[in-house]
């Protein structure tokens, strides 16, 4: 039985690598973004701020593309990215010396493993039933403690309320029963969304097809759960290096290091202690 229009999937029973990670048996959802068949037409940056309320965050062209937000930020939460550069010259069917556009929608990656969750010291940053991860306004206290945690620069605080902010991934509408409005809004179903694993399942499928077509720089970006964050919630299908759409390479969570620096400044701290009492008997009459 198929969906209607506009609402989640049919559920599905959940096997181990579809949980999210709370451990609920709410399968987890997430993004499939295919930048193959991306238009740049920037309906998901409209439908994400008509539907959150996200305040208009600059009405100027960059000067480098039709590019006029930049990047992700407390009020960007979805980002489409406008890419020239010259055409492969094998199977682009442009001709040599041409050029293409790479056009991409970023948003928040939902991060298995989620530093800015790990650094929040109000709770104001948690994980929802469905797998995402999202800011509490009413909790955030506008440490920005979260800003430098994210490995991709995505989380910001918002000048006139103090408070960070980032996609949610339309959590109000989930549990409603809707898809993110930048899914249902994308007119080439670039933007797909659905329990992980099966998006996980369809990408692979998808980055054959293209292969196959000639398209051999098709790659995924995000979908290992191996990776340096655990696999993300929203990854990405590439036609290029992931630096040529201002993503890092091999993104790691930055609270990776905390649990040895902790036992480190641990056994400094008793070394020290040691060492004073051993020098308070030593002083003793």
């Amino acid at each position: 039985m198929s969906a209607a229009p506009g609402s989640l999937p049919p559920s599905q029973p959940a096997g181990p690598g579809d949980r999210d990670p709370g451990g609920s048996a709410q399968p987890r959802m997430g993004f499939f973004t295919d930048t193959s068949v991306c238009i740049g037409c920037k309906a998901c940056e409209v439908a994400c701020k008509e539907w959150n309320a996200v305040p208009e965050d600059g009405l100027l062209l960059t000067g480098m593309s039709y590019d006029n937000t930049g990047g992700l930020g407390a009020s960007t939460w979805r980002h489409v990215a406008f890419i020239e550069q010259p055409a492969p010259a094998a199977g682009s069917g442009t001709g040599a010396g041409s050029l293409r556009w790479l056009m991409s929608s970023d948003v928040c990656k939902h991060c298995t493993e989620a530093a800015c969750l790990d650094v929040c010291p109000t709770g104001a940053l948690m994980r929802t039933e469905f797998g995402t991860v999202v800011v509490q306004d009413d909790v955030c206290n506008g440490c920005g403690y979260c800003v430098p945690a994210c490995p991709f620069g995505v989380i910001d605080r918002r000048e006139d309320d103090g408070g960070a902010h980032k996609c949610t991934l339309c959590y109000d509408r989930l549990g409603d029963g809707m898809m993110p409005a930048c899914a249902k809004a994308c007119p080439t179903q670039s933007i797909q969304f659905g329990p992980l694993d099966e998006l996980r399942e369809r990408a692979q499928g998808r980055v054959t097809q293209l292969r196959e077509a000639g398209t051999a720089e098709a790659r995924l970006y995000g979908q290992d759960p191996g990776d340096g964050i655990g696999g993300a919630g929203a990854f990405f299908l590439l036609l290029d290096q992931p630096e040529v759409y201002g993503l890092p390479p091999d993104p790691v969570v930055t609270t990776r290091d905390l649990p040895r620096m902790w036992r480190h400044a641990g056994i400094a701290a008793a070394a020290l202690a040691g060492a004073a009492m051993a020098t308070a008997r030593w002083r003793r009459p």
